[in-house]
C-alpha cells in the first residue's frame, strides 16, 4: 500500500536516517505543491499551524542543514498524506499523530528553526489565512 510504504519511509526520515537525494527532492517538491492546500483546508482544526509553518520555512531554507531538512520534510510530508495514521477528518483526533510527529521533529531540530524561520511563518500565515485566530501567550 503507498500510504503505508510512504508513512514507513518518512518515520525514518523523521529518525534522521539516511534518504536517498532523489527521495529527498520528491519529498520536498511534494511539500511545495500540497502543503498550503491541505493547510488552508484545514486551517480550524490545526492548532499547531504556527509551528507547521515554521517548519515548512526552515525546511526549505537552503542553509538549514540537510538532515535537519530531511527531518523536518518528512514531518511535513506527513502533514500532507491523504492517509495516515488517524484520518484528518475526525473531530478532536484528527491531527494528534500529526502535532505528535511534528512535535518529535521540532525538538529533535529546534535550534535551526529561527527567528527568521518564525516571523515569516507569521507573515505567511496572516497572508493565506486572513481571520485566524490568534495563540493566546
Amino acid at each position: 500500500m503507498i500510504a503505508w510504504n510512504d508513512a514507513s519511509e518518512l518515520k525514518s526520515a523523521a529518525l534522521g536516517r539516511q534518504v536517498s537525494l532523489s527521495a529527498f527532492a520528491e519529498r520536498e517538491r511534494k511539500v511545495r505543491r500540497d502543503f498550503w492546500a491541505k493547510l488552508k483546508r484545514f486551517a480550524g482544526m490545526v492548532p499547531f499551524a504556527e509551528d507547521l509553518v515554521a517548519a515548512y520555512y526552515c525546511a526549505l531554507d537552503p542553509a538549514t542543514p540537510m538532515r535537519v531538512r530531511g527531518m523536518l520534510l518528512a514531518a511535513l510530508a506527513y502533514f500532507i498524506l491523504p492517509i495516515d495514521l488517524i484520518p484528518d477528518m475526525i473531530a478532536g483526533l484528527g491531527f494528534a499523530d500529526d502535532a505528535a510527529l511534528l512535535t518529535a521533529a521540532v525538538g529533535l531540530v529546534a535550534s535551526h528553526i529561527t527567528p527568521i524561520h518564525r516571523a515569516a511563518a507569521a507573515r505567511a500565515l496572516d497572508k493565506e489565512l486572513p481571520g485566524r485566530a490568534k495563540a493566546a501567550g
